[in-house]
């Protein structure tokens, strides 16, 4: 069962695999070096404005978000109810608020936010071969790993398709899941999908040694070529500005009183 969904081609999706992934590295790192919770959020909001040029409809990606929501919810309470701190806020039973801490819960929150939203504007705007194939060609990754992980994700919805199916098999027979244990539901699933993944990637791992990508020797050509283009510094440039404008404004006309969290 492949589920697609149709969605708008924009500007990001043309911008060059390779160079996303090392920015959303580099994003992902920088974001550990801030301690300025209002800096912290002005990046995090920075960081939700490529989600609007995706091409997918709002309500889509809100859905696509909601983990990440819960995720931010989850980590600002919990730090800011049982945090350490000074200034003494609330107090009741085991819950404790403080200055301090609701600074910090917030400020982690807020981390999680911005680390999300930039993995999830990469994954829909990105395609996995499209990059791989720009990592073979700006990187040079070796072939046989770059196909390997390509195999191994388009076995994915085959595993799904063969679960619908082997259930719709058992309900037919009248061994449905609800006649059994969890382990016998265990053992009735886990086995024969267990069994028919081993020959399919027996049977891939023979096609890609027919083919010799395990001497990964000598040139090979590619059906999709990509390469660098304005896009790409357009991506760049857009990025670092809106960092630099978010770390000026959070410095220097702050919101919260709080300007670090360590």
């Amino acid at each position: 069962m492949h589920l697609t969904f149709s969605h708008r081609e924009t500007w990001l999706h043309r911008v060059n695999p390779t160079l996303k992934l090392a920015v959303s590295v580099l994003l992902f790192v920088a974001a550990l070096f801030v301690h300025n919770p209002n800096v912290m959020a002005l990046l995090a909001a920075a960081s939700l404005l490529p989600l609007l040029a995706t091409g997918h409809p709002p309500l889509r990606v809100l859905l696509y978000a909601s983990p990440f929501l819960l995720v931010f919810i989850s980590s600002a309470s919990g730090m800011i109810m049982f945090g350490t701190g000074a200034t003494l806020w609330f107090e009741l039973g085991l819950i404790r608020i403080t200055e301090e801490s609701f600074y910090r819960g917030l400020h982690l929150g807020l981390r999680s936010l911005q680390v999300a939203a930039v993995g999830l504007a990469f994954a829909l705007t990105t395609r996995p071969v499209a990059l791989f194939y720009s990592l073979m060609q700006q990187l040079r990754m070796p072939s046989k790993y770059a196909y390997s992980f390509l195999a191994a994700l388009n076995m994915v919805p085959l595993l799904a398709d063969e679960f619908f199916t082997l259930r719709q098999a058992l309900q037919i027979r009248g061994a449905g899941p609800g006649r059994k244990g969890i382990y016998g539901r265990l053992r009735m699933y886990a086995l024969p999908l267990l069994a028919q993944s081993i020959r399919r990637a027996q049977r891939t791992a023979a096609a890609m040694e027919a083919r010799r990508f395990r001497s990964g020797s000598g040139k090979r050509t590619y059906y999709y070529v990509y390469g660098w283009s304005r896009i790409d510094a357009l991506y760049a440039v857009s990025i670092a500005a809106l960092w630099l404008l978010a770390w000026l404004l959070g410095t220097h006309y702050p919101l919260l009183a709080a300007t670090d969290v360590r």
